[in-house]
């Protein structure tokens, strides 16, 4: 039977990538030292896979079929976008399908991938945690970007049915479970039922999957022009409210707040806390070990949470 060993909370941005801190005490630079940090006590664990949460922002899923979660079992792929890792990565496949078998017996009917494409909301984490240790992975995407969301309740159901479907497995090793999102963070609405949203940009989250890689490179330009403002908003007081109810295992407020306050606190892209959700309860232990940095510049507020002691 697999051993789940502990989970990893971390924020991502395409920033900490593309614009990183010329030193130490520059915006974002305490976020890279103690990711750093982790990916170091990660080690000495000695993992031999990991579960991957993370969400994707059109790169794989689009309105034409938006499923609210997503199992890679097979074969995944990096897109390669905003400097994340491009090209195959490892699958624990064994692994994965133990997982689906066993959700599915739980009454999540998750869809599943044999090729699946990942962007840097899971890529990112992946790098930072695994260094340079070559893990398999188990992707589990889940849609925050593209409301109708799946719901909180459901997400915390999601993780507890994952994590002893980890724990039953017939699979033979230490698994890292690590959850890749969040802060809070404010982005432009993705709704095509949003009058916002100019008709252009609907028809490219609708239809976006006919040529992904031209919807991602009209859409990175913008993405890029919101970087380096130092008043672009980060709700560090929320930010760190969510991480003490983590520390304390208590997730009932969160997922009370419901979608509406989640985004009036935390923004649209605060609903990438889900993964969270989903990690800690897979993982059914709090974290003991946080870190935050609050980097507008990143348009993010940068939080990291562990279940297991970092030096």
């Amino acid at each position: 039977m697999s051993e789940i060993i502990g989970m990893v909370g971390m924020s991502h941005s395409p920033f900490a990538t593309l614009l990183p801190p010329p030193g130490a005490g520059q915006p974002g630079g305490r976020f890279l030292a103690d990711a750093r940090r982790v990916e170091a006590a990660v080690a000495g664990l000695a993992p031999d896979a990991l579960v991957v949460i993370g969400p994707d922002h059109f790169h794989a899923n689009f309105y034409d079929a938006m499923p609210p979660f997503v199992l890679g079992v097979e074969h995944a792929d990096g897109f390669g976008d905003f400097g994340s890792k491009a090209g195959p990565l490892p699958v624990a496949a064994d692994l994965a399908w133990s997982i689906r078998d066993s959700l599915a017996d739980d009454g999540f009917d998750l869809s599943l991938s044999y090729a699946l494409t990942v962007d840097h909301g899971i890529v990112q984490s992946y790098e930072m945690v695994r260094g340079g240790a070559e893990l398999p992975i188990v992707p589990l995407m889940v849609n925050t970007a593209a409301p109708p969301l799946p719901g909180m309740p459901r997400c915390v159901r999601l993780g507890r049915s994952l994590g002893a479907a980890i724990r039953a497995s017939a699979y033979p090793g230490r698994v890292l479970i690590v959850a890749s999102g969040g802060l809070s963070h404010w982005l432009p609405s993705n709704d095509p039922r949003d009058p916002s949203v100019a008709a252009e940009r609907r028809a490219a989250v609708i239809h976006g999957r006919k040529d992904p890689r031209a919807f991602a490179a009209a859409r990175e330009p913008r993405v890029l022009a919101m970087a380096g403002n130092p008043d672009a908003p980060v709700n560090a007081g929320w930010d760190a409210w969510f991480l003490k109810q983590l520390a304390a295992a208590d997730l009932g407020p969160v997922t009370d707040l419901g979608d509406e306050g989640l985004e009036r606190h935390a923004g649209s892209g605060g609903h990438e806390i889900r993964t969270w959700l989903i990690g800690l309860a897979a993982a059914d232990r709090p974290l003991v070990w946080t870190s935050y940095e609050p980097v507008p510049e990143w348009i993010t507020g940068m939080g990291i949470g562990t279940t297991f002691e970092v030096s």
